[in-house]
């Protein structure tokens, strides 16, 4: 196998929008899409506390309450502490892209190691599928930047059962 499941020799096709796709996030990146989406889909000045977005969208408690502490440092999400308080969205839904929720809670999200070598690459400072490698990290991230909430929210709410 090489990177990202590929079997050597054999040729790549497109994917269809109905492929499973293979990129991984991280937990808390999951998460923090899956509540900042629940916050957007809210009624508007409506805030929900970390009790009902845990229990809406099947995530830990005590690990999404981290998540949104994140969210509020990155000036994605205000909360209100306390009985009364919760979350809602700090700017319009049309303001935040995917890549602000991830970059939020996982920082820079920019690999700059060598894909082959798990460090700097090795032949003066590039190897050979360096250029590669690097030219899809920026085609992702343009994606991932140029993905709004306010596009994503217009269908039905996905509610995820707990694993």
């Amino acid at each position: 196998m090489t990177c990202c499941g590929a079997r050597a020799g054999r040729r790549s096709l497109p994917a269809r929008k109905d492929q499973a796709v293979r990129l991984a996030l991280t937990k808390r990146a999951d998460y923090a899409i899956r509540a900042v989406l629940a916050l957007a889909r809210a009624p508007r000045g409506e805030r929900m506390s970390v009790r009902q977005l845990a229990a809406d969208q099947a995530i830990p408690a005590a690990f999404l309450t981290r998540v949104m502490g994140d969210l509020v440092a990155g000036h994605l999400v205000d909360g209100v502490p306390g009985r009364t308080g919760g979350y809602w969205l700090a700017r319009r839904p049309d303001d935040v892209s995917l890549l602000d929720i991830i970059e939020a809670v996982e920082g820079d999200v920019r690999r700059r190691g060598c894909i082959l070598h798990g460090g700097p690459c090795r032949l003066n400072g590039v190897c050979a599928v360096h250029p590669v490698f690097a030219t899809a990290q920026d085609d992702l991230l343009e994606r991932l930047e140029r993905a709004r909430v306010a596009d994503l929210i217009g269908g039905p709410a996905p509610v995820r059962t707990r694993r």
